[in-house]
């Protein structure tokens, strides 16, 4: 069996990789670079920002990939020889307005989140600046390095024998017979395939909408701002007011990031590189001195309450989605694509699909 995957995203990617390690022969196509939209644009917390203000149908998908990116990230690194950095920092949430909330989501779910003094805070964190009046911190949360995920998904895939990626080669359309898509329309002429997968992010209802069907998925614009630190200036993640500043493990700080509708815009803008500065700067004031090394943008593929379209297409014999992922991509990519192969091969699911079927909700 042949299934080609729109999109070389970390859903993309993931998913091709699961689905080869089966014995799948798998064809991934995306319209650039592999690894350059969306993922590569994130912070790459390990974490819904507030995972107690999610669904459960968020919880599941998070708590399945939390418990299995250690074991990815190694396994990646063995495979691929790029090591994505999947750092175990913890996360410090300051001055929240939801704090009993997050307390009572924690004792329901059996996760280590708890109240801490802010003196053990800035004993903990000494970078961290001063008029905040409340925190709660979860140890084990970690963050990966995106960037390098990705470039270790890609070489992963790229010595698989029965894996061909397909750079710089827009898909267009689909390839149907019937009620069956057969393959895809791009810009390299027809590919055809038993099954496709559509995990275009932000794109994909672009796709979908050349069979008639409106998918709720849509851009939201994100930038973030890097900074290079020494390698103990930030030790854990800390949020607050909807911002976060993320340490990786050689002294470089990413802060993020703002929420933007303004379409496929992914121009970064002056205003928010100032806002993202001043955030830094109140969260770290050592910050003031550091050099911006880098200002980017993102579009994270919106969906209605963040939960993702994992499943078959009915309507649409042999068309699947993986996508809409929101602004928790990344943690929720191992659960994810892990449920996508399981239901193309027809094995017992990993966690319940029925919240993420596309049945009912295109």
């Amino acid at each position: 069996m042949t299934i080609c995957v729109v999109g070389a995203g970390v859903i993309g990617m993931l998913s091709s990789l699961q689905l080869a390690e089966q014995g799948v022969s798998v064809v991934l196509l995306d319209q650039q670079r592999a690894g350059t939209e969306a993922s590569w644009a994130g912070g790459g917390i390990v974490s819904p920002l507030y995972p107690w203000r999610y669904s459960a149908a968020i919880t599941a998908l998070a708590h399945w990939s939390q418990d299995y990116y250690p074991g990815l990230g190694e396994a990646l690194k063995q495979q691929s020889g790029v090591d994505p950095e999947v750092h175990e920092t913890g996360l410090y949430w300051l001055d929240l307005e939801d704090e009993d909330q997050s307390l009572a989501w924690a004792r329901r779910h059996g996760r280590p989140l708890h109240p801490v003094d802010l003196e053990q805070v800035h004993t903990a964190v000494p970078s961290l600046g001063d008029g905040f009046s409340s925190a709660v911190y979860m140890p084990g949360v970690a963050n990966v390095r995106n960037p390098r995920l990705l470039q270790a998904l890609r070489a992963a895939l790229a010595r698989l024998s029965n894996v061909t990626i397909i750079e710089h080669c827009p898909v267009s359309g689909f390839i149907n017979e019937g009620a069956r898509v057969v393959g895809v329309q791009t810009a390299q002429g027809e590919m055809r395939a038993e099954q496709v997968v559509v995990a275009a992010g932000a794109w994909s209802g672009r796709l979908l909408a050349t069979l008639g069907l409106e998918l709720p998925v849509k851009p939201m614009k994100g930038q973030m701002i890097l900074f290079k630190c020494a390698q103990n200036f930030l030790p854990s993640i800390v949020l607050a007011k909807r911002r976060y500043a993320i340490p990786r493990r050689d002294g470089h700080i990413l802060v993020g990031s703002t929420l933007e509708d303004v379409g496929f815009d992914k121009t970064p803008t002056e205003d928010a590189l100032e806002s993202l500065r001043e955030t830094a700067i109140d969260l770290l004031p050592g910050l003031a001195d550091a050099t911006v090394v880098k200002h980017w943008a993102g579009l994270r593929p919106a969906s209605p309450e963040g939960i993702p379209y994992i499943g078959p297409v009915p309507g649409h014999e042999g068309l699947w989605l993986n996508c809409g992922h929101f602004r928790n991509g990344l943690v929720l990519a191992p659960a994810s694509c892990q449920l996508l192969t399981d239901l193309m091969l027809d094995r017992s699911p990993c966690i319940d699909s029925e919240p993420y079927a596309p049945a009912g909700r295109l």
